[in-house]
């Protein structure tokens, strides 16, 4: 059972009205509580089962100008007033910063939408572990050239978020997260491969049956077997659903406040014109019932909203948290701590459409590394998949690099796919670009 919220909200309460009469002039707190379970088998055997209780309380101060932050798992009133008093010292010996401090209070949200995310899961841990190791065994089942296995995992997860300032505001709400994650290896006389697949939910009567999940990490690793490299050459490329995000995230960090601050991005200075193709268009919609990235408010404390960040190509609007806002002289957007589910709008073809229309080229499923340089936009990750011809999968690929340039790449993206990805915080189908250069021998 979580902690009673109105308990959870007197201490939150206690610590703002605390920090002020030790000499806060402002002051922001937030609790996280949460109870979890996890299972891992191996080979049909019991690999590790945690239960966790976790607890957290954080303060920011500030003192005209100053900031200072501690935090601690001890709620006692012993424990809060040393950790007030921790980030007070800490505020005293800070510098000096003209932007730090509370978001308007105008700003801040007043009616709390119920977007469905609190579904806790009463299953046991013998249940739980009974499901991974059914979900294992059938991955095994599904072919016979699946000869080992990382493991199956099942984990349930139940929490409360809340924050509160003194511009008298404190509001939280619960959520739920819920996983089944199988990762097997496969094996022939050309070698041995790994992959595997999961589902996650807010709920976990709506996760992907067991024998979806099995069979799906059984296709996806069994598929990798005889992969072959390839030489080098520029042709179009398909990102699968789940590693097109990435793709977006580089977006995300490109137009978020901090980097633009900094002057480190390759999209500095680029509001209203044109970044994407013409057809495409991206969202952030943080109120979607049951989806992962929902949140009614910000850790700032200010309301979420849906809004268009790109419109037919075009940049719209930046992503600012209440800080990097003053730092740039603009008003916050509601995405201190990152976006809402950020949604790329889907076209009209799914995965096998868009590899018959592509006839030739390279289907990304998987990527390796970080080779992105977010000042230039260079881009270049290794990564693994299969090459396409006439329109079919013709064999598959590992141990190769994928190059581009992002401004090139956004401008170049000749479709997003129906087969949006739900299981993250970037709803996003897979995405063909018009040309790439790729190599590996």
């Amino acid at each position: 059972m979580l902690d009673n919220e109105d308990n959870l909200k007197n201490i939150i309460d206690f610590v703002l009205t605390g920090s002020k009469k030790m000499g806060a002039t402002a002051a922001e707190a937030d609790i996280g509580v949460g109870i979890g379970l996890s299972a891992n088998v191996r080979k049909g055997q019991i690999d590790k089962l945690e239960y966790e209780r976790e607890k957290g309380l954080s303060v920011t101060l500030y003192i005209d100008g100053k900031k200072g932050s501690a935090s601690t798992s001890d709620f006692s009133d012993t424990a809060l007033k040393n950790t007030m008093e921790a980030a007070i010292n800490i505020a005293k010996h800070s510098s000096h910063d003209q932007h730090a401090g509370l978001v308007d209070k105008k700003f801040m949200a007043k009616d709390i939408p119920d977007l469905d995310l609190y579904h806790p899961s009463l299953i046991s841990a013998e249940e739980a572990i009974e499901l991974a190791i059914k979900c294992e065994k059938s991955a095994f089942e599904h072919d016979d050239r699946i000869s080992n296995s990382d493991g199956s995992i099942v984990s349930t997860y139940s929490g409360i978020n809340l924050y509160g300032n003194s511009n008298d505001f404190i509001n939280g709400w619960r959520w739920s997260n819920h996983m089944i994650d199988c990762t097997v290896i496969a094996e022939d006389k050309s070698g041995m491969q790994r992959d595997g697949w999961y589902t996650k939910s807010c709920d976990f009567n709506e996760l992907e049956s067991i024998k979806h999940i099995s069979k799906e990490a059984a296709r996806r690793t069994v598929g990798r077997l005889g992969a072959r490299k390839l030489g080098t050459s520029e042709v179009p490329v398909i990102f699968e659903a789940p590693v097109a995000s990435g793709l977006f995230s580089a977006f995300i960090t490109a137009i978020s406040g901090s980097s633009l601050y900094r002057r480190a991005s390759f999209l500095l200075d680029k509001k209203g014109e044109e970044v994407f193709a013409n057809h495409v268009n991206i969202s952030e919609n943080p109120h979607l019932k049951k989806a992962l990235g929902s949140a009614p408010f910000d850790n700032d404390g200010v309301a979420t909203k849906e809004r268009c960040l790109i419109e037919n190509g075009v940049l719209k609007d930046y992503v600012l948290s209440g800080y990097s806002a003053r730092k740039l002289g603009l008003e916050t957007t509601g995405n201190a701590g990152g976006v809402h589910n950020l949604t790329i709008d889907a076209g009209e073809n799914n995965l096998s459409e868009m590899i018959k229309n592509m006839n030739n080229g390279l289907l990304i499923t998987d990527m390796i590394g970080f080779g992105i340089n977010q000042i230039t936009g260079d881009y270049s990750r290794g990564a693994s998949g299969f090459w396409i011809e006439n329109g079919e999968i013709a064999f598959p690929v590992e141990e190769i690099t994928v190059a581009g340039n992002l401004i090139d790449m956004y401008k170049n993206i000749i479709c997003v796919g129906n087969d949006v990805d739900k299981r993250g915080n970037i709803l996003t189908g897979s995405v063909m670009i018009d040309k790439m250069v790729i190599a590996g021998k």
